[in-house]
């Protein structure tokens, strides 16, 4: 098993493996060359950002300043909007819904390390090269979330579909779907209604009348 295949599935790997070491280089660089263009320049904006997610669903957009550990290993769906700052260590898979829409200053964190620190810390190889092993959990966000600014998503969550996490919420466990959900730690405090509509005509984008439900 490459230590490729380890991370991806949740064990401990090393990850100065050259193959992931030269993934990680790749997208830190695509990173930089998205955030020093200017968002006129259309076209090549959105190629660098498939580039960077090539899992990326039409009429999605990602706005810079952002960073990707990997970026190949996130899966963003269809009409999904996210803010500035969002940051992703995507060691792990995550999957982002469609029709999410996450406000500026985010975190995804799939990477965990041993709690111990004779575990954790660096190592050193018989040719003086230093080492660490690590290893993360998946996170996923259901369809038509909104995640609030500076919310911080952890290893291992997945946020069901259609809630919202409020703003600087650290989200340590699985919140169920059509909740409003805040807090450090974040926490459901409330199931989202047909009290919470505003009364704007539902209309999805295409220009189709649609009825969607609200899970209470």
């Amino acid at each position: 098993m490459t230590e490729k295949e380890k991370m991806l599935q949740g064990l401990l790997y090393d990850p100065t493996d050259p193959e992931l070491v030269a993934l990680r280089q790749r997208a830190h660089k695509l990173c930089r060359l998205y955030n020093q263009t200017d968002e006129s320049q259309t076209e090549e904006v959105n190629g660098l950002l498939r580039e960077l997610i090539p899992n990326l669903g039409e009429g999605s957009f990602v706005c810079g300043p952002l960073f990707l550990d990997y970026g190949v290993f996130t899966t963003i769906g269809k009409n999904s909007w996210i803010n500035v700052n969002l940051t992703v260590l995507d060691t792990c898979p995550v999957k982002i819904g469609d029709q999410v829409f996450m406000g500026p200053n985010c975190s995804i964190l799939t990477p965990l390390h041993p709690l111990l620190p004779e575990e954790r810390n660096l190592r050193r190889r018989p040719d003086g090269r230093y080492y660490d092993l690590e290893y993360g959990k998946p996170i996923t966000i259901e369809d038509d979330c909104w995640i609030c600014g500076d919310v911080k998503i952890l290893g291992g969550v997945t946020i069901g579909r259609g809630s919202v996490i409020g703003a600087g919420s650290v989200v340590t466990r699985d919140i169920p779907a059509g909740v409003l959900a805040a807090g450090n730690p974040c926490r459901v405090l409330r199931p989202l209604t047909d009290a919470d509509r505003m009364g704007i005509p539902e209309e999805s984008v295409d220009g189709k009348t649609v009825s969607p439900e609200i899970m209470d």
